[in-house]
């Protein structure tokens, strides 16, 4: 059976990709949808029951998740043709006062996890597949208050990229998905509700239902890298022109 995994799919960006592969991709015709809240991805099989939905209740921060995950790989022997890392969060806090376990899990789930669930997938893959790993405009460059955050982006930016590189051979796409704010759960996760910050608040917002849509067509074409907006496409160009010092000036959220 053709398939689509998808992590973080239980609301915001990763549900809409679940609508976005079915648009765009007919031939897949089960979904692995992986979150923690079953209850949601329930919903979410309920809304597609043209479509065969595993709604896989699992917490990929915790090694003993990708172990289940491995396992069910194995019985099951799903063709993946699209595999979606969007499991992930990011914390704003001053990193000398936060705590601990929330910015070591942002390495575990926004890092460890994604490589874990990458490689799990890949002996699955159909030829002319496609890789999607959510990145952030956090990559470019250092965002104080969102250290870790913005350093675990900047890895799956070079971790794709070079993926990309690696399995291109294979006929296996790989992107990095570099949106910039989205109006979704995630900054109430972060701690930066709408009013507390002096630089988020400015930012234009992008649509997740396009930026989903935007990233599929454009790993479909072979592009390593995916931002959405001309705004964010030159804030990209220009991490690139000045040092991280003078970027860093006017980040800080």
């Amino acid at each position: 059976m053709v398939t689509a995994v998808i992590t973080g799919a239980s609301s915001g960006l990763g549900k809409e990709y679940i609508n976005a592969i079915i648009n765009q991709y007919p031939s897949v015709d089960a979904f692995w949808l992986v979150a923690r809240r079953k209850e949601l991805l329930k919903e979410i099989a309920q809304e597609h029951p043209d479509k065969t939905i595993a709604a896989i209740s699992l917490d990929l921060g915790e090694e003993e998740s990708l172990e289940i995950f491995e396992k069910l790989l194995k019985e099951n022997q799903p063709e993946i043709k699209v595999l979606v890392n969007n499991a992930g969060y990011g914390k704003c806090t001053d990193f000398f006062t936060s705590n601990r376990e929330s910015q070591t899990g942002m390495v575990d789930l926004n890092c460890r996890a994604l490589t874990g669930i990458t490689r799990l997938c890949l002996p699955y893959m159909l030829d002319d597949s496609l890789v999607l790993n959510i990145a952030s405009i956090a990559a470019f460059a250092p965002t104080p208050r969102m250290t870790v955050y913005c350093a675990t982006k900047a890895y799956v930016s070079a971790f794709s990229k070079a993926l990309h590189e690696e399995l291109r051979p294979r006929g296996i796409r790989v992107c990095a998905v570099c949106p910039g704010p989205m109006d979704t759960a995630f900054w109430n996760v972060a701690g930066v509700p709408e009013g507390k910050s002096r630089l988020i608040d400015k930012l234009p917002r992008v649509d997740p239902r396009e930026v989903a849509e935007g990233s599929l067509r454009a790993a479909k074409r072979g592009k390593m890298t995916y931002t959405k907006g001309a705004f964010y496409k030159f804030y990209h160009v220009l991490s690139k022109l000045l040092p991280n010092g003078l970027m860093m000036e006017f980040t800080e959220v």
